[in-house]
């Protein structure tokens, strides 16, 4: 049995205003709990919708499932399937140009 289990999450990019204030406070937050910003947002997110209770009644209503998305999703990049890029020839490295250090 492994020691250790890694549950794998599916994460987007999106585009978020914050006040100024807002900003910095996230910022200074993340670095009081030594994580990145990413994580603030996303933990506070998650706190608030899990303690509302109102809102987790109103997830139960098939309004909730018809709700349009007004968060600015980014489009990620296609990544290349590895198969694919095992086909193709790696370019060379490119050349690396040292120079010496004085009174070595």
């Amino acid at each position: 049995m492994p020691l250790l289990e890694v549950i794998q999450t599916k994460q987007i990019s999106a585009s978020i205003r914050l006040t100024d204030t807002t900003a910095v406070q996230v910022d200074q937050y993340a670095h009081f709990i030594r994580a990145c910003a990413d994580d603030v947002v996303e933990q506070a997110l998650a706190y608030v919708f899990s303690k509302d209770r109102d809102f987790q009644d109103f997830l139960k209503t098939p309004e909730a499932r018809q709700v349009a998305s007004t968060l600015r999703v980014r489009k990620a990049p296609a990544i290349e399937a590895p198969e694919l890029s095992a086909q193709r020839p790696s370019p060379a490295p490119a050349p690396v140009a040292l120079s010496a250090a004085k009174g070595a």
